[in-house]
């Protein structure tokens, strides 16, 4: 078969979509990627598959849809594929669109977290329900990650054939440090002192990963924080800016608050962590979170879907309340004064992420779900 995998910009496919491109790929069929150009385009064609550029945006301006919408039906003609697999919701919303317009013969929709959740105002929950609702009536398959969001997809009727596929990651990349050789490099090379209590936060650089609180929480934790991630230029969420440099004009806090900017050894980083923290406000089934269990770390991130299917509170982390300072503060110094509570949590949060969250297995049960193994 040819199956496209669209999605809205490069970041999304390089970081998260390789892994089943490759699988489709190994299983024979031919596998072409579509979103907006970026500097990761080449890295996924030097990794073998052809990638259309389309100028697909972040945004919730209509015009900026209709635009690409022709050009991207007739690119779905011209190719003739015989399944479209969208992610990300802008890029989903946009291309089940041209599908319709292009006659897909099979269009497959990966939820990698609904827009709506439990805490989004009834006006806003309502217009993202119903517009999931019309576009499920052409879309023949939704997957999730989230249980939770495939329970709410068949309780709103959103597809007639929804499944949860979990989420994953490496554990051949992702393991504990053995020998604490990577540890002790990464430590000197940042000139962290050996035995110092750090954790280590990967994400955007965006409120709603819950920086805000996490940094003014920094005041009342005597540890050192690790901040990977960076703002990317099609980000319309709100930005941290004026936060960050308020850490940086608080003596105390800017002694304990490293801004590391976007790294590719964020495997050894974890190596030479000691906690895991993701306060965010709204998450699909964050992969960071995993990655981190599978690294031997124990985790503290918000009761929030997704992250409370991965973390089982008090076993392999703990969890706490959404935008709330307070129970950063609690929560982390818990963990900060007690080595042994972080050796039991991380303990438990490797073996459960062994278990479970193997990207392999989410590959392999989308490519039997979609009827696509090797004849």
């Amino acid at each position: 078969m040819k199956i496209c995998q669209l999605c809205t910009v490069d970041f999304t496919m390089y970081h998260f979509l390789l892994p089943l491109m490759e699988g489709m790929a190994a299983a024979g069929h031919e596998v072409v990627g579509i979103c907006a150009d970026g500097p990761l385009v080449g890295k996924i064609r030097a990794r073998g598959f052809r990638v259309e550029v389309v100028p697909l945006a972040r945004s919730l301006n209509p015009i900026k849809h209709l635009t690409v919408l022709g050009p991207l039906a007739r690119l779905f003609r011209r190719e003739g594929f015989d399944l479209i697999h969208f992610h990300t919701p802008i890029g989903a919303m946009t291309g089940r669109v041209a599908a319709v317009l292009s006659g897909a013969p099979r269009i497959v929709y990966t939820a990698h977290g609904f827009y709506f959740h439990e805490r989004t105002p009834p006006l806003k929950r309502a217009a993202f329900v119903s517009l999931e609702w019309v576009l499920g009536r052409f879309t023949d398959t939704l997957f999730t990650q989230a249980e939770e969001d495939a329970a709410t997809a068949r309780r709103l009727k959103l597809c007639g054939d929804v499944m949860a596929i979990g989420n994953g990651s490496d554990p051949d990349k992702f393991h504990p440090d053995q020998n604490n050789v990577i540890r002790d490099r990464v430590r000197t090379e940042l000139g962290c002192e050996p035995e110092k209590v750090t954790m280590l936060m990967v994400g955007r650089l965006v409120a709603e990963k819950g920086y805000r609180e996490l940094l003014l929480a920094m005041a009342d934790i005597d540890a050192e924080l690790w901040v990977v991630g960076d703002r990317l230029a099609s980000d319309h969420a709100g930005g941290i800016d004026q936060d960050i440099e308020a850490v940086r004009a608080d003596p105390k806090r800017n002694a304990r608050v490293r801004f590391l900017g976007y790294r590719s050894d964020v495997d050894d980083l974890m190596r030479a962590a000691d906690i895991f923290i993701l306060p965010s406000h709204r998450e699909g089934m964050p992969r960071s979170i995993i990655e981190a269990m599978l690294t031997g770390l124990p985790v503290v991130a918000t009761n929030i879907r997704g992250s409370r299917e991965e973390v089982i509170d008090g076993e392999t982390g703990l969890l706490i309340p959404v935008n709330d300072q307070g129970a950063i503060s609690h929560a982390l110094n818990v963990l900060v004064n007690d080595g042994d509570v972080r050796a039991r949590l991380g303990a438990a949060g490797f073996s459960r992420a062994r278990a479970l969250y193997d990207e392999r297995k989410v590959v392999q049960c989308q490519i039997d779900h979609l009827g696509l193994n090797e004849n």
